[in-house]
């Protein structure tokens, strides 16, 4: 007797649920700009944490410097 195969389905994530609900409501063009867009918004906040490190940095040094 050979046991019946087992079918392994991947539970959709919330994210994917998103895109396709995206990709029903939205043409290609509008998922792209979208898609464009969150990633200028991500890169926009990647430069602000440099310009805070940097910044940290510049006052350590300054603050250094004057006690020297």
């Amino acid at each position: 007797m050979q046991a019946a195969p087992v079918r392994a389905t991947a539970i959709p994530t919330f994210t994917d649920a998103l895109r396709a609900v995206e990709s029903l409501l939205m043409s290609g063009g509008q998922r792209t700009a979208r898609r464009n867009a969150w990633t200028s918004v991500l890169e926009d906040r990647r430069r602000a944490k440099d310009r805070v490190e940097a910044q940290r940095v510049l006052e350590a040094v300054a603050v250094a410097s004057a006690r020297s």
